[in-house]
C-alpha cells in the first residue's frame, strides 16, 4: 500500500467515497431485521418478542464492538479491520438462510452479524474523518454519518418488496451477496493512512505531524485505559447518556419497530417501507448540513435542538390519523434529524479527548447508543405484546429525548483533557 494514488491529496475523497458505500452497506444490513420481522413470524410462528430478541442483540453488540473496532483500526489497521468485517457480515447472513430455531437468528443476525457491523459503523467514519482530514473535518464526519442512516433506510423498500413476493430467505441471501463485494473493494482501494502514500491530510499544513500509532497487539487493553480516563470526566457521561437516548429514539424504535406500527395501523409493509426510505433521503440532507453546522456553531446547542425536535415528533407520530400527509411529513421532519446527533457529538468527543484517542472514546459513547437501541428494541417489542398497542414505548421514546437535550446542553467545552500516551 505504499504506491502514490492519483488525484494527490484529493485522494482523501476516494478514500471518503468507498467508505460512504462500505457504511451504506453495512447500515443496509443492520436494518434488515425490521423488515424481516413479520415474514419471519409468519414462517416459524415465532411471536413478537423472540423476533426482537434478535435485532436487539445485534444493535447491542453493533454498539459494544466499536470502541474496540477503532482501537484496532489504530493497531490492527484500517484496512484489515474493515475487510474481516465485511467477510463475518457475508458469512453470517449466509448461514442464517439456513436457519430453522430461534437461536439460529439470535447467533447469526444478532450476535455475529451485530459483531461484524461494529466494525463498519460511526467509530469507523471518526477515524477516516480524523486520518484523513483537518479541514472539512466536520462537514466528512456528516456525510459519512448521513450514509449510515440513509443506507439502513433507503434500502428497505427494495428489501420489503423481496420478501413480500419472494419470502424472508432470498433477503439474507441478497445481503450476504452485498457485504461480500465490499471486501475487495475496501481492500484495494482504501490505503491505511494518508503517508502510507506519500500524503498528508487533507488541508493539513506544511508542519503536520500524525499523532503517535498505538503499538500493535494492544487494541483490548488500550480501548479499557481510554474508557478508564475518560469515565472520570462529566463530559463523557452526558454525552454517553444522550448518545443512549438517541439510539433508544432511532433504530432501536422507529428502525426496528415503525414497519411493524404502521402495519398494526392497517398499511402494507412496502408502504411503511418507503416512508423509512424518504427518512434516508432526508437524513442524508440534514446530517451533512449537521456536519456543516459543526464546523461553525457551538455542538452543545446544535444537540439540545436536535432532542427537543425528535422527542416532540416521537409524541406526536402516535396520535396522528397516519394518512399519506399526516406520515409524509413526520417522515420528512424526523428525516432531517434521524441521526444528525452524530457530527457534534464526535466533536465534542475530539475536543476533549484528542485526535488520537477521540475515535476510541466515541466508540465507547456509541457504545451507550447502541445500549439504547437494544433497549428499544426488546422494550417495544415487549410493550407491543402486553399492551397490544406501541403508544407507550413512542410517548416515553419522546419523553427520553427532552432529557437528552437537557444533557447536551449541561455539557462543558474544553481543550484535549486527555494525553496522548
Amino acid at each position: 500500500m505504499s504506491s502514490v494514488r492519483p488525484f494527490g491529496a484529493r485522494y482523501a475523497y476516494v478514500v471518503v467515497g468507498v467508505i460512504f458505500l462500505a457504511l451504506m452497506v453495512s447500515a443496509g444490513l443492520r436494518s434488515a431485521p425490521g423488515v424481516l420481522m413479520l415474514p419471519i413470524e409468519r414462517a416459524f410462528g415465532w411471536d413478537r418478542a423472540t423476533v426482537s430478541l434478535a435485532a436487539a442483540t445485534g444493535i447491542l453488540l453493533y454498539g459494544l464492538t466499536g470502541p474496540f473496532a477503532a482501537a484496532l483500526m489504530t493497531s490492527f489497521g484500517l484496512r484489515k479491520t474493515v475487510t474481516l468485517a465485511f467477510v463475518l457480515m457475508s458469512v453470517s447472513t449466509g448461514l442464517s438462510s439456513l436457519m430453522t430455531q430461534p437461536w439460529h437468528y439470535v447467533l447469526t443476525w444478532g450476535l455475529m452479524s451485530g459483531v461484524g457491523t461494529g466494525a463498519v459503523a460511526s467509530v469507523l467514519a471518526a477515524t477516516v474523518a480524523n486520518r484523513w482530514f483537518v479541514e472539512r473535518r466536520g462537514l466528512v464526519m456528516g456525510l459519512l454519518t448521513a450514509s449510515t442512516a440513509t443506507g439502513s433506510l433507503l434500502f428497505l423498500p427494495a428489501m420489503a418488496a423481496l420478501a413480500e413476493t419472494s419470502g424472508w430467505r432470498p433477503v439474507v441471501l441478497s445481503v450476504s451477496v452485498a457485504t461480500a463485494l465490499l471486501a475487495p473493494l475496501v481492500w484495494f482501494l482504501v490505503p491505511e493512512r494518508p503517508d502510507t502514500i506519500g500524503l498528508k491530510p487533507y488541508g493539513a499544513p506544511d508542519d503536520f505531524a500524525p499523532p503517535p500509532q498505538m503499538p500493535a497487539g494492544g487494541a483490548l487493553a488500550y480501548a479499557f485505559k481510554v474508557l478508564g480516563r475518560a469515565a472520570r470526566t462529566r463530559t463523557f457521561w452526558l454525552l454517553f447518556g444522550g448518545f443512549f437516548i438517541c439510539g433508544l429514539t432511532t433504530n432501536g424504535l422507529v428502525g426496528t419497530h415503525l414497519i411493524a406500527l404502521c402495519s398494526d395501523q392497517g398499511l402494507p409493509e412496502t408502504r411503511a417501507a418507503s416512508l423509512l426510505a424518504v427518512m434516508g433521503l432526508f437524513d442524508l440532507i440534514g446530517t451533512t448540513l449537521s456536519g456543516w453546522l459543526t464546523d461553525r456553531y457551538d455542538p452543545r446547542k446544535l444537540l439540545f435542538a436536535y432532542y427537543i425536535f425528535r422527542g416532540a415528533s416521537l409524541i406526536v407520530l402516535p396520535f396522528t390519523d397516519f394518512s399519506l400527509v399526516s406520515l409524509g411529513i413526520f417522515a420528512v421532519f424526523y428525516g432531517l434529524d434521524w441521526i444528525a446527533t452524530v457530527p457534534p457529538t464526535a466533536r465534542l468527543a475530539t475536543e476533549t479527548f484528542g485526535d488520537r484517542d477521540g475515535p476510541i472514546v466515541f466508540g465507547w459513547i456509541a457504545a451507550g447508543h447502541q445500549a439504547g437501541a437494544a433497549t428499544a428494541a426488546i422494550g417495544a417489542g415487549l410493550l407491543r405484546a402486553s399492551q397490544g398497542r406501541y403508544l407507550e414505548a413512542f410517548v416515553i421514546a419522546g419523553m427520553a429525548g427532552f432529557a437528552a437535550a437537557l444533557a447536551s446542553i449541561l455539557i462543558r467545552r474544553s481543550t484535549p483533557a486527555m494525553a496522548q500516551t
